[in-house]
C-alpha cells in the first residue's frame, strides 16, 4: 500500500520587484533565486508499507563467578550452548554476529556501614549475539529454542526487508508526478505559465520495527507453546526533495 505524505520546508519568500507577489502556502517556499525567475522548494514523501522478508533477534547469557577467568569460562560454555541452538534451528553462522560482551565486577551494598567498602562477591559477565534470518514464521520457535537452551538476554525481534531500496522503486515515480502536479499548481496560483524543475535530492529511510519485549523462564519455554510472533508490515519511506522555477 502507496501512502502519499506531502511536507514542505518553508524557507521564506522574497521575489524580485518585477515578479508579482503572492502567499507561501502549504509551507512550500518561493525566493528569486534567479533572474529567469522565483524558485520554488519542497518535499515529497512516499511510504511503502509491506511484509518484512527478514527479522532479527538479540539472545545472550549472563554469568556470575569469584574471578573474572572463571566468569568468562562459564560464559563461554553458555553461549557455546546458544549458538548451537541457533545452528540447529537453520540459522547460517554468517548470520550471527557478537553485539557486545561486558565484564564488571560486583559489590554487595546491602549490609554496607558507614566508612567501610562494599564487600565485593566477583565478576558478572553479559555476552549477546544478534541472529538474523529470513524464515519469519520461525521466529516464535527460535526464541523458544534459544532459552531453553539457557539465553537469558533476549531482545527483538527486528523486522526488515533484505531489499528495501527495491519497495521503493515504484514510489520515486510516484512522488516525481506528485511534485510536478505540485509545481504546476503553485505556478497556477502566482500567475506563471509553469514550472521548470531545477534540482532532485533524495533522502529515505527505512523504518525499523520496535523490539517486542521478551524475557520468561527457561521451564516456562519447555512447558507452552511456541512463542507467537507476529511480523505485520514495515514502512519503507522514501523522501524526495525538489525545486522547481517558476516561468512566464
Amino acid at each position: 500500500m502507496t501512502k502519499q505524505l506531502f511536507t514542505a520546508m518553508a524557507a521564506g519568500m522574497a521575489l524580485m520587484a518585477a515578479a508579482p507577489a503572492f502567499a507561501q502556502q502549504g509551507g512550500s517556499a518561493v525566493t528569486a533565486a534567479t533572474m529567469q525567475g522565483p524558485i520554488l522548494s519542497f518535499s515529497v514523501n512516499e511510504e511503502v508499507r509491506s511484509r518484512p522478508d527478514q527479522a532479527t533477534i538479540g539472545a545472550g547469557v549472563t554469568t556470575t563467578a569469584p574471578t573474572a577467568v572463571e566468569a568468562m569460562r562459564q560464559n563461554a560454555a553458555a553461549m557455546d550452548k546458544l549458538i548451537a541452538a541457533a545452528k540447529a534451528r537453520g540459522i547460517k553462522a554468517e548470520d550471527i554476529q557478537t553485539s557486545g560482551i561486558n565484564l564488571s565486577p560486583q559489590y554487595d551494598y546491602s549490609n554496607q556501614t558507614p566508612g567501610q567498602p562494599p564487600r565485593f562477591i566477583g565478576y558478572q559477565v553479559s555476552n549477546t549475539v544478534r541472529a538474523t534470518t529470513g524464515k519469519i514464521a520461525d521466529i516464535g520457535p527460535l526464541l523458544d529454542a534459544l532459552v531453553a537452551a539457557g539465553g537469558t538476554n533476549i531482545e527483538g525481534p527486528w523486522f526488515g526487508m533484505k531489499d528495501a531500496d527495491a519497495q521503493l522503486a515504484g514510489a520515486r515515480g510516484t512522488a516525481i508526478k506528485a511534485a510536478e502536479a505540485k509545481a504546476a499548481d503553485y505556478a497556477r496560483l502566482a500567475g506563471y505559465r509553469g514550472a521548470e524543475l531545477v534540482s532532485i535530492s533524495e533522502g529515505g529511510f527505512v523504518g525499523p520495527q520496535p523490539p517486542m519485549p521478551y524475557g520468561r523462564m527457561q521451564n516456562m519455554a519447555m512447558e507452552m507453546k511456541a512463542t507467537p510472533v507476529e511480523p505485520g508490515q514495515v514502512a519503507n519511506t522514501l523522501t524526495l526533495n525538489f525545486q522547481y522555477r517558476l516561468v512566464r
